[in-house]
């Protein structure tokens, strides 16, 4: 809402606009701007659910950290996390922690975990937070699953080395900036552009994460996850 008129005016000015992940709020395409290329953010809720269920006991509680902020794409990814949870794996009992910064992300954690001594997994609704929460579950001396969204290099080497971090439903920000520019040169060309172009998110383990890192970031792995890769499995 607080962008969005600063948005018209460069539509107003002629200024072909392509947007990333969202639009402004009351902005419409082809009118306001010319699309939208984003990742398939319900689609990485899904793939979180699905790499975390089978960490989870029957019968147990997950918990959710949830971006405490209006914004469209963490608010996908958890409402397809519950979603498929009510679909596939109904037993489970849903706990919600919400952070509206990353600092505040081991407090809410550290609450939910006292209301919940029978916690037995958590999804955070991207790798920055899900960091936080690796951080403050071993200062509790906890041993839970975790799964996130976004392979970025901390997460991408705590689940190389087997650590907390179970599995990565990772967006392809390299891949989207070429959709960009396609959608960029389309709208200079005064072609007509999808509104809402969605990139599939792709599910990362430790099984694959060398090669999911390849095509993420068309670069190879950071050698500590490489090394952490390679290493013997724990346990």
């Amino acid at each position: 809402i607080a962008v969005a008129e600063a948005h018209r005016d460069l539509t107003h000015a002629g200024i072909k606009l392509v947007l990333m992940d969202n639009a402004p709020t009351g902005m419409l395409p082809s009118t306001d701007y010319a699309g939208v290329v984003s990742a398939d953010n319900f689609g990485l809720g899904q793939i979180g659910a699905e790499l975390l269920s089978p960490y989870i006991p029957a019968g147990g509680v997950a918990g959710i950290l949830s971006y405490g902020v209006d914004f469209f794409a963490t608010h996908e990814r958890e409402i397809a996390f519950r979603r498929w949870m009510g679909a596939h794996r109904a037993d489970i009992e849903l706990v919600r922690a919400k952070f509206a910064d990353v600092d505040e992300v081991r407090s809410a954690l550290g609450t939910l975990v006292d209301a919940h001594p029978g916690l037995s997994a958590v999804f955070a609704v991207w790798d920055v937070p899900a960091m936080h929460a690796v951080a403050e579950l071993r200062a509790r001396g906890l041993s839970l699953p975790v799964t996130t969204v976004d392979l970025g290099n901390e997460v991408a080497a705590e689940l190389a080395w087997g650590g907390l971090i179970k599995g990565v439903a990772a967006q392809q920000p390299y891949d989207q900036g070429v959709a960009l520019g396609l959608a960029t040169i389309l709208a200079l060309l005064g072609r007509q552009t999808p509104p809402w172009m969605a990139l599939p998110g792709l599910a990362v383990t430790r099984e694959n994460v060398l090669e999911a890192y390849q095509i993420v970031w068309h670069a190879p792995a950071p050698a500590r996850t490489v090394r952490g890769r390679l290493a013997r499995r724990p346990g």
